[in-house]
């Protein structure tokens, strides 16, 4: 069975920086993008970023550019994601995805497995 598993969420004050980590196993054969979405209290799941297995694609959410960066080592199956400038908007919970073939995207549907999440608490 494919797992994903998140790690290093924690509480942090405004304006830290805080690096998370996801692990897959159970794969038969590779992914073709691996990123990250997020759910906070009272509010829908998003879209957070996302990385092909090359690091050469990228796509993040507006409310992070410039702040959070995502890449991937496909060797291992991992993806991670550095936060910086971190403020309250990005409490939530963060959900590790993982997208067997094609480019990575937006669409939550198209991914073919998801972890458990990691919560990342953002205090003033």
């Amino acid at each position: 069975q494919v797992q994903l598993v998140e790690s290093g969420g924690g509480e942090v004050q405004v304006g830290a920086t805080l690096s998370l980590s996801c692990a897959a196993s159970g794969l038969t054969f590779g992914g073709d993008a691996m990123g990250w979405f997020r759910q906070a209290p009272g509010k829908e799941r998003e879209f957070v970023a996302a990385v092909n297995w090359n690091n050469y694609i990228t796509l993040y959410a507006d409310s992070v550019k410039d702040r959070f960066l995502v890449s991937s080592d496909s060797a291992k199956n991992m993806v991670y994601l550095t936060m910086t400038n971190l403020n309250s908007e990005d409490t939530a919970i963060y959900y590790c995805v993982l997208k067997t073939t094609g480019d990575p995207t937006t669409q939550a549907s198209a991914y073919d497995y998801w972890g458990r999440g990691t919560q990342v608490t953002v205090s003033s």
